[in-house]
């Protein structure tokens, strides 16, 4: 009877149902000396439950508080940097100089990109002329190998063979 609701006890603890007051008694049952055959793995994991339990942290911890003050002045300092440099660069744009020299550089570029456009146009009409060769070529393989068949029908209806 003990055995049986042991039993039930072990497989309502691995479905995780069980109070505490049934898992005492499995810790209860386990740390007895004899225990049934099929159930000695759950000897030694219950067991080392109880021995970890008694175990505990000696390690002396120290409790001493930040100085939260001093981060919250470094924070401030570097939050005011950072806007001065944001300002400064805002206000130390290009001079009327530099943008006259990058406007001519800009220029520069898009007339050699409109010159390569236009070379890359005339090499593509060139390409347009050579796919229509192929294109003829292709119509006439096709009624060369129309007329062999038309060849090898009429070969077999006169029986020429």
């Amino acid at each position: 009877m003990v055995l049986n609701s042991i039993e039930k006890l072990i497989e309502k603890y691995d479905n995780g149902e069980t109070t505490l007051k049934e898992e005492q008694q499995l810790k209860n049952y386990f740390s007895k000396e004899t225990v049934e055959p099929h159930l000695e793995v759950y000897k030694n994991m219950f067991q080392y439950f109880s021995i970890s339990h008694e175990e505990q942290f000696t390690k002396e911890v120290p409790l001493t508080p930040r100085n939260t003050i001093n981060l919250y002045k470094w924070i401030s300092v570097a939050a005011v940097a950072v806007l001065m440099f944001g300002i400064y660069i805002q206000t130390s744009g290009p001079t009327e100089a530099q943008r006259e020299e990058a406007l001519l550089a800009y220029n520069q570029t898009m007339e050699v990109f409109n010159l390569v456009s236009s070379n890359f146009n005339k090499g593509s009409e060139s390409m347009n002329a050579l796919n229509m060769v192929s294109t003829n070529f292709t119509k006439g393989a096709d009624n060369i190998a129309y007329l062999g068949e038309f060849s090898k029908t009429t070969d077999k209806f006169l029986k020429t063979n």
